[in-house]
């Protein structure tokens, strides 16, 4: 999701899809010892979660406030949880394209699966691929934000931090990796990926979405192999009202 091109960099419209697809799968390469150094090492303080969506973040001292969204795809719903309180930018942002009806259309495109750690593992990639996105939104890292990359979270991908436009991910297992680690010796890890949400209802559906088949010479580099083939249309997203109204 980053890539070392600078923030302000503009792509052409043809070359934008395999940058912001190969930018995740760089930097997730990079990140690739220390992630399975991590999976090798974790305890089990971690909160297990269901087939039936992610574990949110634990209760604050405030209410949290979420807006939940409906995302209706060929192979059935994902119902999201987009955390407003702890990262109001981003969830912003994704409100942007939910409410214009830029997701209406598009597919989830990529499945990366790892081969390591608690298996299954890896994530789930969507998104306009940088067609018709709108202005970038600034970064938010979940050193601040609170929220961490678990099983089910929706985060957003990226080049460098504040260049996030419409592409996200969703979780498939624990990729705390992706968490910000500011003491980090490597740069690429320091900033991390912004976590915004989680889902609440269809996580069987991401998990069909990323079982799909996947074509063994489409992708450039890390990234061949990853590509779904075909890729799994997104037929609609929409505000939704909250589970149980």
């Amino acid at each position: 999701m980053t890539t070392t091109a600078r923030p302000g960099a503009r792509f052409h419209r043809r070359l934008a899809v395999p940058v912001m697809v190969a930018a995740l799968a760089m930097t997730l390469a990079a990140m690739a010892p220390a992630m399975a150094q991590q999976a090798a090492t974790a305890t089990t303080t971690t909160t297990t979660t269901t087939t039936t969506g992610a574990t949110p973040p634990a209760p604050a001292a405030t209410p949290i406030e979420y807006v939940y969204v409906a995302m209706v795809t060929s192979q059935g719903t994902i119902l999201l949880a987009l955390d407003k309180t702890h990262a109001p930018l981003t969830t912003a942002n994704f409100l942007k394209y939910v409410d214009a009806k830029k997701f209406d259309g598009t597919t989830f495109y990529r499945a990366m699966h790892l081969d390591w750690g608690d298996e299954p593992s890896g994530l789930l990639q969507g998104g306009l691929q940088g067609i018709k996105v709108l202005a970038p939104v600034a970064h938010e890292p979940t050193n601040v934000t609170g929220l961490h990359h678990t099983s089910g979270t929706i985060s957003m991908a990226r080049y460098a931090p504040g260049t996030a436009t419409a592409d996200f991910t969703i979780m498939i297992g624990d990729v705390l990796s992706l968490d910000a680690s500011p003491a980090s010796e490597n740069p690429d890890l320091r900033p991390g990926f912004a976590a915004f949400g989680h889902v609440v209802s269809g996580m069987d559906v991401v998990r069909k979405i990323w079982d799909a088949p996947r074509s063994a010479t489409k992708g450039e580099g890390v990234m061949r192999g990853q590509m779904l083939e075909p890729p799994v249309k997104i037929l609609s997203a929409r505000r939704a009202p909250a589970p149980g109204q």
